[in-house]
């Protein structure tokens, strides 16, 4: 068994993730989807732009590539709510003076 050729691209490295993250923010704005269901969504998301997009021919390839374009829009979402609500908490510790 031979692995798959990847090669990444701009594609892979700026353009995939924000457009699956945006895609995923829509689908829950306008279906209310329950929110366990949301990272199954990206993932769903990522595999269908790999396979039938960006990855075209190359079965193997678009599986594994769709694999990271959902599961990073996931890392990349959780990170940036972490950060945000982390950035809008007010310190815990008293003011210095």
């Amino acid at each position: 068994m031979d692995f798959p050729t990847i090669h990444t691209n701009i594609w892979d490295a700026v353009i995939a993730i924000p457009v699956i993250m945006i895609l995923t923010e829509f689908i829950k704005l306008f279906l209310k989807v329950p929110k366990f269901a949301v990272p199954t969504i990206a993932l769903v998301l990522g595999l269908i732009i790999s396979i039938f997009y960006s990855h075209r021919g190359d079965l193997a390839t678009g599986i594994f590539m769709g694999w990271f374009y959902g599961y990073g829009a996931v890392g990349s979402y959780a990170s940036l709510k972490s950060n945000w609500l982390a950035f809008r908490k007010e310190p815990s510790y008293p003011a210095e003076k």
